[in-house]
């Protein structure tokens, strides 16, 4: 997710405490991106519909993540 901007989450992964909520946004897009693909590929039964919604859940937190990481990079002068 995000991969430009690799040297920031790095930075917002380090100081834990602080970005927690981004943590909690990180992992759960990633536990969806691997649902989706496990979907996409066979792996794991899933309506249309419902892999639909997992994608639209993706996409609002890659969403949210990127406002999160550019406000931190704007802070931090990175």
């Amino acid at each position: 997710m995000l991969h430009e901007y690799r040297d920031v989450i790095t930075h917002m992964k380090e100081d834990d405490v602080t970005n927690a909520h981004f943590l909690k946004i990180f992992d759960k897009h990633n536990a969806l991106d691997d649902q989706i693909t496990k979907a996409e590929n066979g792996e794991t039964p899933m309506t249309d519909a419902a892999l639909e919604d997992l994608k639209k859940e993706k996409l609002l937190l890659k969403d949210e993540a990127y406002a999160m990481i550019i406000d931190y990079k704007k802070a931090n002068n990175l």
